[in-house]
């Protein structure tokens, strides 16, 4: 039988797999509450997701660097075969169905791994000066930030594509650009403001209607009714109307934290919100402290995915934001979501605990004793 060797231990972040167990613990029972087949269902990802998360640690990514780009520019290739060969679902075409398996594929949520890590690449190939980057370096890193961005967009899948668009810019946020370029950054967004209300959709200019109107919108309504009827402590399953009932549309995915509240009422929330906070600050501290830029890059990348995730889901279940299609982080029902955080942060883990180069053996392969 063989032990890792002791100093890779030592490296582990045990924290955010602490962090993270009550998080999943908590979804898959009320997801099962909801839906008990999705529950079963919900449990193949979880499975699925620690099997990816254990292969990829294993893994010795260190040596495997090289293959960055090519995992980039493979995941653009599916986003632009979505134009020509995609499947479309409700007036929207984001997936690509496999022949004879009847498998669909969302490149969407494949490219975000492949995007993260792209940042890390550039970055570390390239960084920053003290006084941060300047015009020229922020505008060709842009480049590898906005071309994803834009074809996503176009599917039509604007919330994906606006998570993908703060996630690059905030991940540049973190490791530094010169200030002066966010202020003129910020400029032309408000300028450009009217123009980009333009050349919106016809549902998506809706949701901003329904947002900014006196009454919210149904989804919304039923939201808030749910998470008001919570009290302190929340219902039994059996009094949870709102879900039971059925008047809380996708109350799995979507509007999964409505029904947080309406089991667990605000002290279940305040529990859910405080554990996602504690995860986001403890990825920030990883961030802030590492000296290697793939660590810095991959940990903040992590820490703004949840909390821009996290942000939103919860915003718009209380109307505080537009109904975009934004699930809870690690709780909402969906494989492919979670599957893609357990491989961000099975790459986190990996890039820690092999933060050495003495610890891979001549052939690649990791130390073990």
């Amino acid at each position: 039988m063989l032990n890792i060797d002791r100093r890779i231990l030592a490296h582990f972040d045990f924290i955010t797999v602490i962090l993270l167990i009550p998080i999943i613990f908590m979804s898959g029972w009320l997801i099962h509450e909801i839906h008990p087949v999705l529950g079963q269902k919900h449990l193949i990802y979880v499975f699925v997701g620690i099997g990816v998360f254990l292969g990829l640690f294993l893994l010795p990514l260190r040596r495997m660097v090289w293959t960055i780009p090519i995992f980039y520019w493979s995941s653009v290739i599916l986003l632009i075969a979505v134009e020509f060969v995609g499947h479309a679902r409700l007036g929207a075409k984001r997936w690509i169905e496999i022949p004879f398996i009847h498998f669909t594929l969302q490149p969407s949520e494949l490219i975000k791994p492949a995007f993260v890590l792209m940042m890390a690449y550039l970055i570390s190939r390239n960084p920053p000066p003290r006084e941060g980057y300047g015009l020229k370096d922020f505008f060709r890193i842009s480049f590898f930030i906005l071309l994803p961005f834009i074809l996503i967009a176009k599917e039509p899948d604007l919330g994906t594509a606006t998570v993908l668009l703060l996630l690059g810019f905030g991940i540049l946020f973190i490791v530094g650009v010169h200030w002066k370029i966010w202020v003129g950054l910020a400029t032309v967004f408000v300028i450009s403001m009217p123009l980009i209300y333009t050349q919106l959709h016809d549902y998506q200019k809706q949701r901003l209607n329904d947002f900014v109107s006196e009454k919210p919108s149904y989804h919304v309504e039923q939201s808030i009714i749910a998470i008001g009827s919570g009290g302190f402590f929340g219902k039994d399953k059996e009094n949870a109307t709102q879900t039971q009932m059925k008047f809380l549309p996708i109350a799995s995915s979507d509007f999964i934290f409505a029904y947080v509240v309406e089991r667990t009422g605000f002290f279940g929330a305040f529990i859910l919100i405080s554990l996602y906070a504690a995860l986001v600050m403890h990825l920030l501290m990883i961030s802030s402290w590492a000296q290697d830029y793939y660590i810095k890059v991959v940990a903040g990348g992590l820490s703004l995915l949840i909390f821009i995730y996290m942000s939103i889901n919860i915003a718009m279940t209380i109307g505080f934001a537009p109904v975009v299609g934004v699930p809870l982080p690690l709780f909402s029902y969906g494989g492919s979501s979670f599957v893609n955080f357990m491989v961000l942060f099975a790459i986190m883990e990996n890039l820690l605990a092999y933060r050495f180069r003495f610890l891979y053996d001549s052939t690649g392969k990791k130390s073990f004793v």
